[in-house]
């Protein structure tokens, strides 16, 4: 891989182990992936719980990055938007089976709604990827 990605944790801050405060890509071409909903191939949603709406959208996600040669190892940063109401906590326990601890950066902020009807999750992401 030609790109070379470090996540950045200044020993002043607070540790996570979801999340980076900083990523620093060097080489590579940028990759901007639209906002991903929980919405499987056949079109349906992937169920009405937060959880399971995580999980298809991250498998999403994975799926355009595969499409170009990369994996959740090349995404520097990830914006999640989450219907208000909901617990973060199930989503991102949800995440933690399709994305594993690739703690890059992120954003997460909850929304009063989503534009697809049922959607409870929103996942965009930014990735680097080889030129």
């Amino acid at each position: 891989m030609n790109v070379k990605i470090t996540h950045v944790n200044p020993d002043d801050l607070a540790k996570s182990p979801a999340f980076s405060q900083a990523v620093l890509a060097e080489g590579g071409k940028t990759l901007y992936i639209g906002g991903q909903n929980g919405i499987a191939s056949d079109g349906t949603m992937a169920g009405d719980t937060l959880g399971a709406q995580t999980e298809q959208a991250l498998k999403n996600i994975l799926a355009i990055l595969k499409t170009v040669g990369a994996s959740q190892e090349n995404v520097v940063k990830l914006t999640i938007y989450i219907g208000k109401g909901q617990d973060i906590r199930e989503g991102f326990a949800a995440s933690q089976k399709v994305w594993g601890n690739h703690a890059t950066a992120i954003t997460s902020l909850i929304v009063e709604s989503l534009a697809v009807p049922g959607a409870l999750v929103e996942i965009e992401a930014i990735a680097v990827v080889d030129a």
